[in-house]
């Protein structure tokens, strides 16, 4: 048993299960072993590779997205460039090497971060020291975290990491998925029926068969509600990209990875990434409370190609030799094919009014 599970584990002895939401809040970001808050899990060498580690065209459309929202701005003179989650910085330096040439951006940007992890912001701050990243711990609308300017905000692998709730129909109603101890393990278990929970669950699945389970993200809600109000306010417009779905299925996608490979949720927390699918449909519904429009969701693929990833291969295979060519052709696949992240991954953005077309959708 490793020291968060020793931490948990009394928790849970103190004051009974925990809602699955607060098992994932404490096995990624509890404040000394959470798995967010330790090392670098990216790349080769960590759990799981995201897309800007896969190929730099990936950073590369993002920038080129940027600069377009940017220049329907009205290209201010100042504004805030903020990225949730940056990883080792990769994207954004690819984001911005981009656009080098881009008269007046560069000059006008605020640059800054949401990060936990100090070894990631090393990174970041090495990789983009020409532009002094600023960080936030949080985001909220409530709380000016950042200066009250136009706004451009990418959330690239964000918010599937966000804590969820998961509802389970048992025989005897809906239920809330708690976590317990059981022979010196972690289980599920389920809390007594309660038709109160019929108010989170959708219409539309409330009559379904026991077994169907419901995942919900209050925090993905409400970050997208404050994304949203920010964005009303200030002007600008926001970027999801995750893997996720348009509505949810009835099927549980919590999951564990590490070393590259799936793991048991519940196995060695603080050790694994956790995850969720990102509800779409939910977020877009999110963003127009707040007086914002959207676009998409789209597969990441189709947002890639409608941004020029392919035109930019081609670019790249010119100057590459036969292996680097080849390696080029395999991430464009993988960033693009249907069945790689081409479809499963997906593209949704939040605008104001005054962004009348949004690349990429």
């Amino acid at each position: 048993m490793n020291k968060l599970s020793a931490i948990l584990r009394a928790h849970i002895e103190k004051t009974g299960p925990m809602p699955v939401a607060d098992y994932m809040c404490l096995a990624l970001q509890h404040p000394e072993y959470g798995y967010y808050r330790q090392g670098d899990p990216l790349g080769q060498g960590g759990d799981f590779i995201t897309a800007p580690e896969i190929s730099q065209m990936f950073g590369e459309m993002i920038g080129l997205w940027c600069a377009d929202i940017w220049r329907q701005m009205g290209s201010p003179e100042q504004f805030v460039l903020l990225e949730m989650g940056p990883g080792r910085g990769t994207l954004m330096q690819d984001a911005l090497r981009a656009i080098a040439k881009i008269s007046g951006f560069h000059q006008a940007l605020q640059l800054y971060f949401l990060e936990s992890s100090e070894t990631l912001r090393e990174m970041q701050k090495e990789k983009l020291a020409a532009y002094n990243p600023q960080y936030i711990d949080t985001f909220s609308a409530a709380n000016a975290s950042l200066p009250p300017f136009p706004t451009i905000i990418i959330a690239n692998e964000f918010f599937d990491a966000l804590p969820i709730r998961q509802f389970e129909k048992s025989f005897q109603g809906w239920c809330e998925r708690l976590v317990t101890i059981e022979k010196d393990a972690f289980v599920f278990t389920l809390s007594k029926p309660d038709d109160a929970l019929l108010l989170l669950i959708p219409e539309a699945m409330r009559d379904a068969n026991p077994g169907t389970v419901f995942e919900l993200s209050p925090a993905s809600i409400n970050l997208t509600r404050d994304l949203a109000k920010h964005i009303a306010q200030n002007g600008g417009a926001a970027l999801i990209v995750d893997y996720g779905c348009a509505a949810p299925d009835g099927k549980p996608t919590l999951q564990a990875v590490a070393d590259h490979r799936y793991a048991n949720v519940l196995g060695n927390p603080g050790e694994a990434d956790l995850t969720a699918l990102v509800d779409f449909g939910m977020l877009q519904r999110a963003a127009v409370t707040e007086g914002t429009g959207t676009y998409g969701p789209v597969g990441q693929g189709e947002f890639l190609k409608a941004l020029g990833i392919d035109l930019r291969a081609d670019q790249l295979k010119l100057r590459a030799t036969a292996q680097q060519a080849s390696a080029i052709d395999s991430a464009l696949r993988r960033l693009t094919h249907p069945a790689q992240m081409g479809v499963l991954f997906k593209a949704l953005a939040i605008t104001t009014s005054d962004i009348t077309e949004c690349a990429g959708f």
